[in-house]
């Protein structure tokens, strides 16, 4: 049996994608980690990454003409990109912050919080209801994040606090984008949101950059290393690239699936690279827990999308869509530009669930805490 051309490209998209999301966070925890590489300045290093993708962007666009700027007003510059670019810019303040004081696993056990931050901001915002058994789930979720944070030997207050504020930060980019983009009929592809977002989030981060981190930068011996930081943006660069591969060939579940591989083997690759970052049998009780909240709250926002695209046809209808349904029934937002080369029918629902990896701010991609985000870790970090 002969296998598909295109299933082993898929594939190959696929394990491209892991290998990116889980190498930029190991990359990036060396990078700022004092018994490493010592660069302690996660607002620094932020601003490297979205400088440098700005610049990208900016001659693709306006240089070499690979794409074209979508019609961008004042108002909605103003109403909508500039708020969007300062929650994106402080989830990843936060988020990397809390590399210099908490483990990568540890870390990636509280990312499963995503789901419940987005679900309780689009709750405070409206655009999603209350409901007991998404509200269950939820409690499922920080039960086994609670198990796990207590079972935490190097437990660190500050980079916990750190971290949590990133994620509902991020949560609020999310509801923010649904409300405030999408509602607006602006799409946006990979290019054309680095394009926009990043120098605007470049901006944002500079107030904090000068006030906190300019002084230290004047009386420390800080090593800039042109290649390390250079080689580090490029790979959070072709991350952002490799997940807008990977969502236009594969369904939801794939991706989510994808997302739930890279995360195991993000905590067990980090426990090698990184002696001190000690996993212990509660850590990993307790994300087994939140891992099945995370999980079933994936399966009832997919039934959700299920149930309203299917329309009142006969039994042997529904069944055929279903057989189709992985491709055709997603909570990701899917950029038109996807769809039309596609050659399929994306789904653009709105719904703020849309997964974005942690490491790749600008695409919809999968997560643990999005099985089933959630950015834009770093793009990056």
């Amino acid at each position: 049996m002969m296998v598909s051309k295109q299933l082993v490209l898929t594939y190959i998209y696929l394990l491209v994608y892991i290998v990116l999301s889980s190498g930029v966070i190991l990359y990036n925890k060396w990078v700022l980690s004092p018994k490493y590489f010592n660069f302690p300045l996660p607002i620094t290093l932020t601003m490297i990454h979205m400088g440098f993708s700005g610049l990208v962007a900016f001659l693709l666009i306006r240089v070499f003409k690979v794409v074209s700027p979508v019609k961008m007003t004042f108002e909605i510059y103003a109403t909508c990109v500039i708020p969007i670019s300062a929650f994106f810019a402080s989830s990843l303040w936060f988020g990397n912050t809390a590399y210099l004081f908490i483990s990568v696993a540890f870390i990636q056990m509280l990312k499963a919080l995503m789901p419940v931050a987005t679900f309780v901001m689009a709750v405070i915002c409206g655009t999603d209801k209350l409901r007991c058994d998404l509200f269950l789930n939820m409690l499922l979720v920080s039960v086994g994040v609670v198990v796990s944070s207590y079972g935490e030997i190097h437990f660190n207050i500050v980079g916990t606090v750190y971290q949590v504020t990133g994620i509902f930060a991020e949560a609020l980019r999310l509801v923010l984008t649904q409300v405030l983009l999408q509602k607006k009929g602006l799409t946006l592809n990979p290019i054309t949101s680095l394009y926009y977002i990043a120098p605007c989030s470049f901006v944002f981060l500079f107030v904090p950059w000068y006030l906190l981190e300019k002084p230290e930068m004047e009386v420390s011996q800080i090593q800039f290393n042109f290649w390390i930081f250079f080689s580090n943006a490029l790979c959070a660069l072709a991350l952002n690239f490799s997940i807008f591969l990977v969502i236009g060939r594969t369904g939801a579940v794939t991706i989510r699936v994808a997302g739930v591989l890279k995360d195991w083997i993000l905590i067990a690759l980090s426990t090698l690279i990184f002696p001190e970052s000690t996993i212990t049998t509660l850590n990993i009780t307790g994300y087994a827990i939140a891992l099945c909240g995370v999980v079933m709250y994936n399966y009832l926002k997919i039934k959700d999308v299920r149930a309203v695209q299917l329309p009142v046809d006969s039994v042997s209808d529904r069944i055929a869509k279903e057989l189709k349904m992985e491709k055709k029934s997603s909570d990701l937002y899917v950029p038109d530009d996807i769809v039309k080369n596609s050659g399929g029918k994306g789904s653009r629902n709105g719904s703020p669930d849309s997964i974005v990896d942690e490491e790749a701010p600008f695409i919809p991609s999968s997560r643990v805490s999005h099985l089933g985000r959630s950015p834009l870790s770093s793009y990056s970090p």
